[in-house]
């Protein structure tokens, strides 16, 4: 068992790393969305036309 985790240590390093940026990137989006923030870009004028603009701009 540890021979083969020493043949794969640096693809487990870099699965570890890119696992953990992509955690940190949905914590992001979730605590934003929690704070109403919205991924539409906030230009209000622009979001008339997109499908989206009612789940965005709730009023």
């Amino acid at each position: 068992m540890i021979e083969w985790i020493e043949a794969n240590l640096p693809t487990i390093l870099v699965s570890a790393v890119l696992l953990m940026v992509i955690s940190l990137i949905i914590y992001g989006m979730v605590k934003d969305k929690k704070k109403g923030k919205s991924s539409c870009g906030g230009s209000c004028s622009g979001c008339a036309g997109c499908a989206m603009h009612d789940s965005c701009h709730k009023q």
